[in-house]
């Protein structure tokens, strides 16, 4: 067997150990990095710990600590009152609300984890309120801010922009940001329902809240009218009093905001400073912040993403680009490159998977009978749909955002999700832009 074969089988083993057990895939995933570059290869200790995110760990450490102190301080029950009262007690609206909060960000120019990394904690929590999924409502908040993601001003539409010059199409930026909004708003819309009208038929069997709820407020609407449905409307939150404490923390929010999207400072630096100064403020918040970090989800996420960057010390995700060059005719290449950089970003960096796969979809892109916005929408829509996924960093956020004691299943259903993603998004992008000629 090949050292790429058997690396990629010590990654799927690491998953399949983690799913079934309670040990940390992450942690396997460490450890396999190690072993791996120091047995069957020639890369020394320095290197291997070289491959360590760090990066995604400050953003995921900065953020969570951020929020976690927002929970602690009891601010964010407040903009869940502040949200709930928005949507005047309708919970049709809540998930509209938060999509279009989260795109209007990311459209914006906001990193798209930092969109997810400010919405998710105010939207899992409204949605707990409402009875709605804590998938479902992850979904919304990640499609949302995909939606906005190709905007010429977000990192995601600076590269994918980038793309375009190269195929020489640089007026299509518009179309490229509307066509992936769309597409992305009936993502939302068909995740949403697919997964609330799930949950509906598993209280109904199970006779009780989802594994990843709290205590329900059913909707007749969701139910088809049957079971034990009561009112939609509910009783805002009692923990909505403003106080100088919750408006500072706000400020602080406010402050991320301002530093990551005018200042183009890192998101997971910016929040420990912000962290910090609420810190130094109120330092008997600190305690129970720190210990409420979803230490667990961080070990999970960053173990994973070291171990995909051994994949491409040692030339594995190299296998793939030659593989896709030897798919054929450029149709037929494209919808192998859209498959190729869904499971690639799965598991990293979405604008540095874009930035790798750039010098094989520039001559797919130049082909004049497929059109560069047919080619360059496919291969957008097929990197991002899969950032719901816990070993990506939106989804670690979400994943950081929900309760500990719903942190595996989540995870779990988070990791299914991204799976069927993987499978049928680019298929289905690669038909309605390049053969259907959309674009």
């Amino acid at each position: 067997m090949s050292l790429v074969a058997a690396s990629f089988l010590i990654l799927v083993a690491a998953f399949l150990v983690g799913a079934v057990t309670n040990i940390n895939a992450g942690l396997i995933a460490i450890v396999a990095t190690f072993g791996v570059g120091l047995l069957l290869t020639d890369l020394d200790t320095d290197t291997i710990m070289g491959f360590f995110p760090a990066d995604l760990f400050f953003i995921l450490v900065g953020a969570t600590l951020l929020f976690s102190i927002v929970r602690v301080t009891g601010t964010i029950d407040m903009l869940a009152a502040w949200a709930e009262r928005l949507t005047a007690g309708r919970r049709s609206l809540v998930p509209v609300i938060m999509f279009a909060l989260t795109a209007l960000l990311a459209t914006a120019g906001a990193f798209t984890p930092a969109a997810v990394a400010i919405v998710a904690p105010v939207a899992l929590a409204l949605g707990r309120r409402f009875g709605i999924s804590t998938l479902a409502m992850g979904l919304v908040i990640v499609q949302g801010a995909n939606a906005g993601a190709f905007s010429p001003v977000n990192p995601f539409g600076v590269v994918a922009n980038e793309m375009l010059d190269a195929a020489g199409a640089a007026d299509g930026s518009l179309r490229l940001y509307l066509y992936c909004f769309v597409f992305n708003a009936f993502l939302a819309v068909g995740g949403y329902a697919a997964v609330q009208a799930w949950t509906v038929r598993r209280r109904a069997k199970h006779g009780g809240p989802d594994a990843d709820d709290h205590p329900v407020v059913d909707d007749p609407e969701l139910a088809g009218g049957g079971g034990t449905a009561v009112a939609t409307r509910v009783e805002p939150v009692t923990a909505a009093e403003v106080t100088p404490m919750r408006l500072t923390v706000l400020g602080g929010v406010a402050a991320l905001l301002l530093l990551t999207l005018v200042f183009n400072l890192d998101v997971g630096v910016s929040a420990l400073v912000i962290s910090l100064a609420l810190i130094a403020l109120r330092p008997g918040i600190q305690k129970p912040a720190i210990e409420g970090l979803p230490w667990s989800a961080v070990l999970l996420v960053t173990g994973i993403v070291m171990y995909v960057g051994l994949l491409k010390e040692i030339g594995a995700i190299d296998a793939l680009g030659n593989a896709i060059e030897g798919a054929g005719a450029s149709s037929t290449a494209t919808l192998a490159t859209s498959y190729v950089v869904g499971v690639l970003s799965a598991f990293a960096s979405t604008t540095g998977t874009l930035g790798a796969i750039s010098p094989v979809v520039a001559p797919l892109a130049a082909d004049p009978v497929l059109g560069p916005i047919s080619v360059i929408t496919t291969i957008a829509i097929a990197s991002s749909v899969v950032d719901v996924s816990p070993m990506s960093t939106s989804g670690a956020l979400l994943l950081a955002s929900a309760e500990p004691k719903n942190e595996k299943p989540f995870f779990r259903m988070l990791l299914i999700w991204a799976v069927a993603m993987i499978a049928i998004v680019p298929g289905l992008a690669w038909l309605v832009f390049v053969q259907l000629g959309i674009g």
